[in-house]
């Protein structure tokens, strides 16, 4: 009863979205930009709710539909007008052929190059590997004016600031018995196939285990995730301070609590990574502030680091749990030296985890084949061959040739964002995004973050195609009717 009510009300919504989206393609980038923030929450309590199968896939892959539709649109428009919507230059043949990479490697036999995953792990891998490359054939096949822009940018720190004071409010109002009840832990193990060992059966990074038997809280707000979180934090910070934002009163206080949301999320990695982005903003934009604003940023993640365990709130695990995590504490150690410590558990698994990767792709060179690495792996039971770092993981099942794709297509498309972004600040402030997510990309998946896959590198896309060599056509020919701006313009041929 509960799948068929919620299919009742989704397909008319769906096919609202389809219509609007038909019509104007970037409006496809708005609903990303909110839809995305809102997406696991949503999907954990329609299973708690009793939606449960077929019902929450059709509702999964609302996201897929949309930009399915958005494509189709653009390849409908190239094919009246015979042309492309764009003329490719180096990067976008990269991205071609990284994305050419991963499906060669989703035809080939597992057997072939010593992978275990099965069809629906190769699926799910491919679909984590070429979304972010669709999203950004989008961007540079569509227009967006300086109307659009800024929309995006404020549509951006608005989100970020109401997940942030969403996460705030949770933390210290919902208690872990109430997440259990609302069939979240259920929805991640029978549903997505993540076996998670944190209270109640949550993700493990739900809480901070600072020693002590002490567990404190982290923000992880509606998207589940306080890395997640994190990501659209600093995202919209760095185009915050980019486009100035900061400089309105608004923009000012939306920033503000996306910060303090930040330092809640208790991810140093992502404090680190956008002190750097603000470092290359400053670079780009030839401005100082953003480098002062970076000793800042680490100043303020340092102190908060040191003395969060007495303002976030604590947890615990349940009482059927205690056996279970005794023994995990004896087989991996006391915690040692805080939080700031290399000896802290969560860090010290990062850079294992990374040093394993990197052995494993030395090894095999040329990869086992999709679905043989990360969080994919760990849902469909297949041998982990490397985890948490989306080089090694890449690298891993799309061999070195697909990681060398992977990262030329990405260094290429932040020179051009920041060639760019010298005369274009929203371009400085995608470049900034794109240098602290590929920096996350390091020690986690940012890349298969769908916030960031469908947003950054749409907008990536975007900005970049002015300083991708492409050549504005000033005869008539070269005009035509720009669906996702909404307005005739100069097409990209």
């Amino acid at each position: 009863m509960a799948s068929a009510l919620a299919l009742l009300l989704y397909l008319p919504l769906l096919a609202a979205a389809i219509v609007l989206v038909w019509r104007r393609p970037v409006v496809a980038l708005y609903v990303f930009v909110v839809g995305l923030a809102l997406h696991n929450l949503a999907m954990a309590l329609l299973y708690g709710a009793g939606v449960h199968g077929l019902a929450l896939d059709a509702i999964q892959a609302w996201k897929e539909i949309l930009l399915g539709t958005a494509l189709a649109r653009v390849a409908w428009d190239a094919w009246r007008a015979r042309q492309l919507p764009f003329r490719p230059a180096l990067v976008d043949w990269l991205a071609l052929g990284f994305g050419a990479i991963v499906v060669l490697y989703a035809l080939v036999p597992q057997a072939w190059l010593g992978g275990e995953a099965g069809g629906n792990a190769v699926l799910l891998s491919a679909r984590h590997a070429l979304a972010p490359v669709a999203a950004y054939v989008l961007g540079r096949s569509l227009a967006l004016d300086r109307a659009d822009l800024r929309r995006l940018a404020w549509t951006v720190l608005a989100t970020a600031a109401a997940v942030a004071a969403v996460g705030l409010v949770e933390e210290y109002t919902v208690s872990v018995e109430t997440w259990r009840d609302a069939g979240v832990p259920a929805y991640f193990r029978d549903e997505l196939g993540f076996e998670y060992k944190g209270p109640a059966r949550m993700p493990e990074n739900f809480a901070f285990n600072s020693g002590g038997g002490e567990l404190h809280r982290r923000l992880v707000s509606t998207f589940v995730s306080p890395l997640a979180s994190a990501f659209l934090f600093a995202v919209a910070l760095l185009l915050a301070a980019a486009v100035g934002l900061l400089r309105t009163r608004w923009g000012a206080l939306l920033a503000a609590v996306t910060f303090v949301g930040l330092l809640f999320t208790v991810s140093r990695s992502t404090v680190v990574a956008l002190a750097g982005g603000l470092v290359v903003l400053a670079v780009i934009q030839r401005r100082a502030w953003p480098a002062a604003a970076a000793v800042g940023v680490v100043a303020a993640g340092l102190v908060f680091t040191g003395g969060f365990q007495q303002i976030a709130p604590e947890t615990h695990f349940l009482p059927g749990e205690l056996a279970e995590q005794a023994r995990i504490a004896r087989e991996q150690g006391d915690v040692e030296g805080g939080a700031a410590s290399l000896n802290e558990p969560s860090i010290r698994s990062h850079l294992e985890s990374l040093r394993a990767g990197l052995r494993t792709v030395a090894e095999h060179p040329q990869g086992y084949g999709l679905g043989n690495a990360g969080a994919v792996a760990r849902r469909e039971d297949v041998e982990l061959r490397a985890g948490e770092s989306n080089y090694t993981e890449l690298g891993v099942e799309t061999g070195l040739l697909g990681l060398a794709l992977f990262v030329a297509w990405n260094l290429g498309l932040f020179l051009a964002l920041a060639r760019a972004g010298r005369t274009d600040r929203y371009a400085a402030g995608v470049a900034a995004s794109l240098a602290t997510v590929l920096a996350l990309a390091v020690q986690t998946d940012a890349y298969g973050v769908p916030w960031l896959g469908y947003g950054v590198w749409w907008l990536g896309g975007a900005l970049a195609a002015p300083a991708a060599g492409l050549a504005a056509s000033t005869t008539g020919a070269g005009r035509r009717s720009v669906p996702g701006s909404g307005r005739t313009g100069t097409a990209r041929s």
